[in-house]
């Protein structure tokens, strides 16, 4: 706490002085009485108390959250300058920001938010008031995360908060490129956005390749990849709507290059193609999340070792390997061992030629490490 992490566990927390409710200001104090910071009480998460301020005359008010969430947006607005073409990003990253439980995301002329503490659900009124104000959306979405409102002892978050319900899809932009993507349905607030650097990075690999795209979702990366016309591209997720959409915003897009899409299990795709000998230039793997709590590491990294183990078989000698853990549980270090493991049993000479990390609008608070959960690799595979 000293060193400003916006964390307070239940196993730090001695005593309770008087009465505290769901979402309420609390001061904490050392042993000794010493003033040490001012957050919001989450009873019942083993997260028990976020921080938002280590000034004692800083009061914890509508007018910290405005000026707060007015930082953020204005820091934005650089980074928008730098993507000319688009319409799509965060506002908003949580602690990374200075607001604790608060993710706000921009797609186009809505705003999609996540509420995920009891502090941040008890003064949705005044957040929404402010992002009216500052941002004027048309609409105001909730797509808060089920899992963690329910550490936190709420209930599931979802639906209008202010104006106008977003459509069932919206167009948005990014680097020229549109997509379709929804609020409503869509996974996380409607699209992944802390990739959209690492897809212009990627597509600089895919000229004249034959791309196999794993866990494609709506096409993010096949799309940016098409651009630099790429011989073929095969995209293979497990959902049927998540490639119904790709599908769509091929179209959307005037895309030509010649792509195959299947619904399917990845790693039982993966296999099939090592048995048909089947081999690629490219190859992106940018699963979901494998672990969601600690005591699922060891899972996470088994999962992550066999499909990069089995895409480093597939590629011919020279092909990149484009691979990414957005799991915060596993670190940098140890994601770039289960590679290395990976290379020695698949007996591959793996070379690291790009590291990669989410985009500047999600960006990393150096008290709080936690926020730096997206890693990737560019790997050249002998």
């Amino acid at each position: 706490m000293l060193q400003h992490h916006p964390w307070v566990f239940s196993g730090a927390v001695a005593q309770v002085q008087g009465y505290v409710g769901r979402g309420d200001v609390v001061d904490v104090v050392a042993a000794d009485g010493e003033w040490l910071a001012r957050g919001t009480w989450s009873s019942g998460s083993q997260i028990r108390v976020r921080l938002f301020t280590w000034d004692r005359d800083e009061a914890l008010d509508e007018a910290l959250l405005r000026r707060r969430i007015e930082r953020a947006v204005a820091a934005r607005q650089l980074l928008q300058a730098d993507d000319r073409d688009g319409d799509a990003m965060r506002l908003v990253f949580a602690e990374s920001d200075g607001l604790p439980g608060l993710i706000v995301d921009k797609y186009g002329e809505f705003l999609s938010v996540q509420l995920q503490t009891q502090g941040m659900a008890a003064r949705a009124e005044p957040i929404i008031s402010a992002l009216v104000d500052l941002v004027k959306p048309r609409g105001i979405y909730e797509r808060s995360d089920p899992d963690m409102r329910e550490k936190e002892s709420l209930p599931p978050g979802e639906g209008l908060l202010w104006g106008e319900m977003p459509p069932e899809q919206v167009i948005i932009r990014q680097h020229a490129l549109k997509f379709y993507t929804s609020l409503q349905s869509g996974q996380k607030t409607g699209f992944f956005l802390d990739q959209a650097r690492n897809r212009r990075r990627v597509a600089a690999y895919a000229a004249g390749t034959e791309m196999l795209d794993c866990f494609s979702y709506s096409g993010g990366f096949l799309l940016y990849a098409a651009q630099s016309q790429p011989d073929h591209i095969t995209a293979i997720d497990s959902s049927a709507p998540a490639i119904d959409m790709l599908r769509a915003n091929l179209e959307l897009n005037g895309v030509s290059t010649s792509v195959d899409t299947e619904v399917a299990d990845v790693f039982q795709k993966l296999r099939q193609y090592r048995f048909e000998k089947r081999q690629f230039d490219l190859i992106v793997l940018d699963p979901p999340k494998f672990a969601h709590a600690g005591g699922q590491i060891e899972r996470a990294t088994r999962g992550y070792k066999d499909i990069n183990l089995i895409a480093m078989q597939l590629l011919r000698p020279g092909g990149m390997l484009v691979t990414f853990s957005c799991s915060g549980l596993v670190s940098t270090d140890l994601f770039q061992k289960v590679i290395f493991g990976a290379a020695v049993d698949a007996r591959r000479d793996v070379q690291i030629v790009e590291r990669l990390t989410q985009s500047p609008d999600h960006p990393v608070l150096l008290t709080f490490p936690e926020g730096d959960y997206l890693k990737g690799l560019v790997c050249r595979v002998w």
